[in-house]
């Protein structure tokens, strides 16, 4: 259970993309836009009002896998900024690619994206799209391009044409195909819609340059062949647009007016607006068109986002599939118990920059404190059990003692913890031969039960190997917390309890960092040309630990997904998948303070 305080942060403080929002807004750069209600051409958005939506942006996502961390900065920058300005972020699908999505990956974005907090229902719109739905309007583009002289058919083999690309210091070739008519390339196309032609015989390409600095401009690739089925489009299809000319196609027709993306497509932004400025010349797209704007990815250290390395800790089961708490995707972290407050914080600490940077995980995890703190409820765990009997106090008796749900929020109230003569504390809490500085329970010293009474050390019992099983002491009556004579006697030491004959024993899984290194598979001082280092080998074996730990009842009641601060050890959640009721199984999201060494 969580106190009514959690809250999510404020937007991020301002970055250079918000500047450059704010410069647009002021010059009135998109005011006349109009809005047709829905995704359309320039004549079907002539045709409606002023767009009601002073920007609009968009979260983009191929429906290939599951959000990471990374794709979380990404979400909540782009409706960040369209809530902060008054605007419509957009939650579009870029469905183009019919050999790898599914629609589980669809379902699970939905859910993300909700649990983040974000809503792509704003303002009596409902702003949830599929690129698949364009194809027609990006098949009748590619059609005009080919009657404007701006795309050909080109029949060479994939080899040829890689070969005829060139290099980043020489230019490319010509393809012999280059000089078709736009009859012939018309006609061409339109037998590759009609599925006349295998798989690769033939591809679309834009005409831009052979010859120019940016490979990118060489006559990229706008139309493919792939008789594939798709998860929205079923056989409709047998050509599929290339991604680069998709995508600002779908920004163009979103009346998107910024395209924010990560900076490995800044190379692609030429041919981004070289694309739409020749469909606004054929009065296809309304301007102004969309302005795509870069910024660093995240990079975060003690964890890997890369999908090729995610898929091999999932199939190769390193982890316990997607949702595995340990794992940096989002469906990880809700079920480790990671809140979407401590996202939206640790999201506006490290800014929006165009420099990239290694962010210390040590950040992500102070911010999930931060809000953590101000938000669970407070319970009592002991993880490493230990009996401590109380010879004079009546045996059968149970009395109440009361603890605050949050020191914080005195409004939450306080809750009942049975006490009796038998309790579980945690073993560490006893040492028969105290070490210095030791200020817990030895054998002459005294300690107060916390919101209990105060104890004096008086032994305890061994196994037959000398092991300690249970620790032995008297309690003083008169030193009830809460009562006059709570503070007549002074102690040191603090102990946390249960009740012996009401703990709720439950299985606890005490996670960590997946990973043991800053960063893995990456090579280290010292290592000689020879070293090659897989990521894999920088696994930390003890990142999941599972224990049985004694919880105070109160906790049996846990629903699914409930948080807690477990006092003294840190924030738990009662896991999503395999808690029942009456038996919630607990997380370990992350530990009070930073423990890594």
């Amino acid at each position: 259970m969580t106190a009514p305080h959690d809250k999510t942060p404020p937007a991020p403080a301002a970055n250079f993309i918000k500047n450059l929002v704010e410069a647009d807004l002021a010059a009135g750069k998109h005011a006349q836009r109009h809005w047709a209600g829905h995704p359309g051409t320039a004549a079907d958005h002539a045709a409606g009002p002023l767009d009601p939506a002073r920007i609009r942006t968009r979260f983009p996502p191929e429906p290939n896998g599951y959000l990471h961390f990374g794709h979380a900065k990404s979400i909540l920058l782009n409706f960040g900024l369209a809530e902060q300005f008054g605007g419509r972020c957009h939650l579009r699908f870029d469905d183009t690619n019919p050999e790898k999505e599914e629609q589980e990956y669809v379902d699970s974005i939905v859910d993300a994206v909700k649990w983040l907090g974000c809503s792509w229902e704003q303002g009596g719109e409902t702003n949830l799209y599929y690129a698949s739905n364009y194809f027609d309007w990006m098949a009748q583009f590619a059609e005009y391009l080919i009657s404007a002289g701006h795309a050909y058919v080109d029949s060479q083999s994939a080899d040829a044409m890689r070969a005829n690309r060139g290099t980043l210091t020489e230019p490319g070739k010509d393809s012999p195909y280059r000089q078709r008519s736009v009859a012939e390339n018309s006609a061409l196309f339109a037998r590759m819609r009609a599925g006349e032609f295998p798989d690769g015989a033939h591809i679309l390409r834009a005409k831009i340059d052979m010859a120019s600095p940016n490979i990118n401009l060489r006559d990229p690739a706008i139309y493919r062949i792939r008789h594939a089925t798709h998860h929205n489009t079923g056989d409709q299809w047998c050509v599929y647009p290339m991604y680069t000319f998709a995508h600002p196609i779908e920004d163009a027709l979103e009346n998107i007016t910024h395209s924010i993306c990560t900076l490995e497509f800044e190379d692609q932004r030429p041919f981004y607006d070289w694309l739409l400025e020749r469909l606004a010349e054929g009065g296809l797209l309304q301007r102004p068109l969309p302005q795509q704007i870069e910024f660093s990815r995240l990079n975060l250290t003690y964890v890997v986002l890369s999908k090729r390395k995610l898929i091999q800790l999932v199939e190769e089961k390193h982890v316990e599939g997607w949702d595995d708490p340990r794992l940096p995707t989002l469906v990880g972290a809700r079920r480790r118990g990671y809140a979407p407050a401590g996202f939206r914080l640790f999201a506006e600490r490290i800014g929006v920059s165009k420099n990239d940077s290694n962010i210390d995980y040590v950040l992500f995890e102070d911010a999930m404190r931060e809000v953590m703190n101000e938000s669970d409820q407070r319970r009592v765990a002991v993880l490493d059990p230990l009996k401590l009997i109380i010879d004079n106090y009546p045996a059968g008796q149970v009395e109440e003692c009361l603890a605050p749900n949050h020191p914080l929020h005195p409004e939450l109230g306080q809750r009942p913890m049975p006490f009796s003569r038998e309790l579980w504390i945690e073993g560490e809490d006893f040492q028969e031969v105290p070490e210095k500085g030791f200020r817990r329970l030895f054998p002459g010293n005294k300690a107060r039960l916390k919101y209990g009474y105060v104890v004096e050390c008086t032994g305890c019992d061994k196994d037959e190997t000398g092991k300690v099983v249970a620790v032995r002491c008297t309690y003083l009556p008169d030193t009830k917390s809460g009562t006059p004579g709570a503070d007549s006697v002074k102690v040191k030491g603090n102990l946390h309890w249960v009740s012996a004959a009401h703990a709720y024993p439950a299985q606890i899984r005490l996670y960590d960092r997946l990973f043991s290194v800053p960063a893995p598979g990456a090579r280290r001082e010292g290592d000689g040309p020879e070293v090659e280092r897989n990521f894999l080998d920088d696994l930390n074996p003890a990142s999941k630990t599972v224990i049985t730990a004694q919880l105070e009842p109160a906790l049996q009641n846990a629903g699914a997904e409930e948080r807690f601060q477990f006092e003294r050890h840190g924030y738990f959640v009662a896991d999503r998948v395999d808690s029942r009721p009456g038996a919630p199984v607990f997380n370990r999201t992350v530990t009070l303070k930073d423990a890594w060494k």
